[in-house]
């Protein structure tokens, strides 16, 4: 068992990763460990990343225990870049840990600076493990003599290629300047953002849904000016302690309403099995729309088919927010030839947009039954035309059909191009009808010539 992370009390009393616990015991025996759980780590990094949304939306996760803003152009908003590091000083306590921070041109340098140097050094005098190649190129730097990054700086580019691989080159551009070299946020940019600060903080949830709103109306003008909608809208609150809650709502169709937009977001409140709890209160709101999406004037019919299409959209979109949105699901055609996969059900805020359900042919009896059984029920054929015909006798349901009529056979075969072995069998289907009338729609899995016993199934019922 070794040390993975050690706090600066224990780094000050000589202790550092890597050392053996027993090795660390023999130094300080009243020692305080914890096991490592990489899992939570990550869990409280996500967290620290979401409450430092708060300074800039370009926040990038650095390896297990750092984050990397760009605050290029938002440093002022908070009085500066000396400033916005003491907000994070005081906000530190309350997240429970310790924060080292610094600035640079470049992510790589400023990692480096808060890693390897006091946060205001010189890059060129930290040391060469601030360039992270791994620990065997390291140390054959050192060996080398190249013991600082401006030792490394002042060699010839193709030398240190050849003999230390071309990876170290590259390394050392990002962390210099010489390439471009940018922060990958670990969240998209939404389409559109708006936000709220406050110098007092609001604790009241009146007073959050009346910030939402105005925020919403505001997105609502840049929509309207984009002649855009948006489906899903997400707030984001920041306590005055770092700590976050985020909100989310899903509309079924696009929509820039703030009236809706509001409703929604009330509904989704009242509907927290956890109430919101604002602490010393919220500092900062933020809203903001992920996608946009098309959203043209509806033509008003005479017999109010549009009113009562919005009316069904808004009352989907309340029980969904209410209710959760896997709660209420929408029939969607699906584009395939197995029975059970022809139709998904999706959540009704997240289906695309309604596709024509085929019509029936005229004149003609359903080919699909009214009812299908998932998953499919297996039967016992006594006898059937021989080798590939229908059944004649068969017991289902502890009862004995016997089929006077039958149409058939609809082969529907497995859908190969999705599988590596090749193994689905085939389908034979009959729609049947037997002495007492009833029309049920059965199928053989399996040729003759896939298995030696194929068997038989009731995969649905007609009307």
């Amino acid at each position: 068992m070794r040390l993975v992370a050690v706090d600066a009390a224990a780094a000050a009393l000589g202790l550092e990763p890597g050392l053996a616990l027993a090795d660390a015991r023999l130094r300080v025996p009243d020692l305080v460990v914890a096991d490592h759980d990489p899992h939570a780590d990550a869990r409280l990094l996500a967290r620290l990343a979401d409450a430092c949304e708060r300074y800039s939306p370009m926040v990038a996760t650095d390896l297990f225990d750092g984050l990397t803003l760009d605050v290029t152009g938002v440093a002022h908003l908070f009085g500066g870049e000396v400033a916005m590091a003491a907000d994070v000083d005081r906000l530190a306590p309350h997240w429970g840990v310790a924060v080292r921070s610094a600035f640079a041109d470049t992510p790589e340098a400023a990692q480096a600076l808060a890693r390897h140097g006091d946060g205001q050094g010189d890059v060129y005098a930290l040391p060469i493990a601030s360039l992270r190649c791994d620990e065997e190129t390291a140390t054959a730097l050192v060996r080398a003599g190249l013991r600082t990054i401006g030792d490394l700086a002042e060699r010839p580019t193709a030398p240190l290629a050849a003999r230390f691989g071309p990876g170290v080159p590259v390394m050392l551009d990002r962390l210099l300047g010489r390439t471009d070299s940018r922060v990958s946020p670990r969240r998209s940019l939404p389409a559109l953002r708006f936000e709220r600060r406050f110098a007092e903080p609001i604790a009241r949830t009146a007073d959050v849904l009346t910030v939402i709103a105005n925020l919403a109306r505001e997105a609502g003008i840049e929509m309207e000016r984009h002649g855009k909608g948006g489906r899903r809208f997400a707030a984001r609150l920041f306590r005055s302690d770092g700590d976050t809650r985020d909100l989310a709502i899903e509309s079924s169709l696009p929509t820039r309403d703030t009236a809706v937009v509001h409703r929604l977001f009330e509904e989704r409140i009242e509907a927290l099995a956890d109430p919101i709890d604002p602490g010393f209160g919220f500092d900062l709101v933020r809203l903001a729309v992920p996608v946009l999406e098309p959203l043209t004037p509806a033509q008003l019919e005479l017999e109010g088919g549009e009113v009562s299409q919005g009316e069904l959209a808004a009352l989907l979109d309340r029980l969904s927010t209410r209710l959760g949105p896997t709660r209420v699901r929408r029939l969607a055609p699906h584009d395939t030839h197995i029975p059970e996969q022809a139709v998904l059900a999706l959540p009704a805020v997240e289906a695309p947009t309604p596709a024509p359900w085929p019509a029936p042919t005229t004149d003609e009896p359903p080919l699909r039954p009214i009812h299908l059984f998932d998953p499919p029920q297996p039967i016992e054929v006594t006898a059937a035309a021989f080798p590939d015909g229908p059944p004649k006798h068969f017991h289902w349901r502890r009862s004995a059909h016997h089929v006077t009529r039958y149409e058939g056979p609809e082969r529907i075969a497995a859908e190969w191009w999705k599988r590596d072995d090749n193994a689905g069998l085939t389908r034979d289907y009959y729609r049947i009808e037997d002495a007492r009338g009833r029309r049920l729609w059965v199928f053989r899995h399996g040729l003759f010539c896939e298995t030696e016993r194929p068997r038989w199934y009731v995969h649905g019922v007609f009307a």
